[in-house]
């Protein structure tokens, strides 16, 4: 990984040189990008095939959505995450699970990586979030480094008994205060500041967050992780009603999640027509990157760009130059 630079240089796909604000998050000859248990930083993969599976009946179309709150990959993602779950979410269920990437530092050492401490991953955020196209701050692990994941981890879901939503949004906040603020989220004074952000009942949140309860929940998902042979993170696992199931990981492109709902269903599956512009889609997701913006409209991100500056020069969004590109939001 010392050399991920002119690795990922040569095999990301750029935007055009006058035009600067993000690149792809695919990448290009068959590799993408994936977050190991044990590891904080990403690495480039060979792009793997849809992995079939025989799993247990369920009553609908489910994803199982192996995660982390720190996971850069994950947070790279988001884009098509949100373009599916709009396109598909009404044919399908999401299920998060958090599979545990950091346990913590103690007896840590990836030596092929070049991977020590905390202070050595701070490069390896910046190129994730420089190329992806969503932006990422890597200097919080020279700053205020995390100790673990499992803190952000637990809190997630003890924010899923106040409700999906409630947990989506906490989640969604976390990464935003992580990645692009430097917020050190593993911190209990700070998951309390995200809890009050997105309304929950911060004392509620406080029984729950220290409670067997969820203690065991997520150590379930730990196991779940093991038991379905989840080997990184992203890694989103499609299960039909009869049991039949696709597992794809990594930043592998959106078209691979159409193909695997497409085998899962059996059929090629209609989805819901996106008719939003640049302004609906700051109003209906708040905070947003241009990436987000141009994947979800199917625009490039240029004319995007171009749209969102006028918006708010007109004093309808607000513009925020993050490390690497923009987000937006509105008034």
């Amino acid at each position: 990984m010392r050399h991920l630079t002119s690795i990922v240089l040569a095999m990301l796909f750029f935007a055009s040189c006058q035009y600067k604000e993000t690149q792809s998050t695919e990448m290009e000859n068959g590799k993408s990008l994936v977050c190991t248990p044990d590891k904080v930083e990403c690495e480039p993969q060979e792009q793997q095939e849809l992995v079939e599976m025989n799993l247990p009946a369920t009553q609908k179309v489910e994803i199982l959505y192996f995660t982390d709150p720190i996971c850069s990959a994950c947070w790279a993602i988001e884009p098509e995450l949100k373009r599916f779950k709009m396109e598909y979410g009404d044919i399908v269920e999401i299920t998060y699970v958090m599979g545990g990437l950091l346990p913590g530092w103690e007896g840590f050492k990836d030596s092929a990586n070049g991977i020590s401490g905390p202070k050595d991953v701070a490069h390896h955020w910046d190129e994730v979030g420089q190329y992806s196209g969503m932006s990422i701050d890597g200097d919080v692990w020279l700053e205020d480094p995390l100790d673990s994941s499992y803190p952000p981890s637990k809190a997630y879901k003890a924010m899923e008994l106040q409700g999906f939503r409630k947990a989506q949004a906490f989640l969604r906040l976390s990464r935003e205060w992580l990645f692009l603020n430097k917020v050190n989220i593993a911190k209990e004074e700070n998951l309390f500041k995200l809890v009050e952000q997105v309304g929950g009942d911060l004392e509620q949140f406080k029984k729950d967050f220290t409670s067997p309860e969820v203690e065991l929940s997520f150590m379930e998902d730990i196991q779940a992780t093991r038991d379905y042979g989840v080997r990184g993170f992203p890694t989103l696992i499609f299960i039909a009603p009869d049991g039949k199931g696709f597992s794809i990981s990594g930043t592998s492109g959106y078209s691979n999640y159409g193909i695997a709902l497409e085998k899962t269903l059996g059929k090629r599956p209609e989805k819901n027509a996106i008719t939003l512009d640049e302004m609906g889609v700051i109003k209906k997701f708040g905070y947003t990157s241009t990436r987000e913006v141009a994947f979800l409209l199917d625009k490039s991100e240029k004319d995007c760009f171009n749209t969102l500056t006028r918006l708010a020069g007109e004093g309808k969004i607000i513009a925020e130059k993050q490390k690497y590109g923009h987000f937006w939001r509105s008034l």
